[in-house]
């Protein structure tokens, strides 16, 4: 059964960090591609970031210089290192996962597994 379960989310105040984790119970070839999306309400989700099965990472500008995405193949786990958060940055985040080849960025439709997300709070 392919099952992504996200953890870490809490709430922080601006300027803290969280990490993020996604354990990833699928097989390797069906996580190739990775990613961090996150929805707001009332908003649209957006990806935060992705690693494409040759490893190469994209930042969605709003994050650049303050997210770390990155993944750990031995455990089939992806991290997202979040610091300098802004109160914009409050939304459940979610891990996807994709065997097949995704552009950067990606839509959400492009990801055919979804972890139940995380809530990340952000109070100014």
């Amino acid at each position: 059964q392919v099952q992504l379960v996200e953890s870490g989310g809490g709430s922080v105040q601006a300027e803290g960090s969280l990490r993020l984790s996604c354990t990833v119970s699928v097989d390797r070839v069906s996580s190739r591609y990775v990613a961090w999306f996150r929805q707001a309400p009332g908003k649209e989700r957006q990806g935060v970031a992705n690693i494409n099965g040759y490893d190469t990472i994209y930042y969605a500008d709003f994050v650049k210089g303050r997210f770390i995405i990155s993944r750990d193949n031995n455990v089939n786990s992806l991290v997202l290192q979040m610091g300098s958060l802004k109160p914009d940055d409050t939304a459940i985040y979610y891990c996807a996962a994709n065997p097949m080849w995704v552009p950067q960025p990606a839509a959400a439709s492009e990801y055919k597994y979804w972890g139940q997300g995380t809530q990340v709070t952000v109070s100014s």
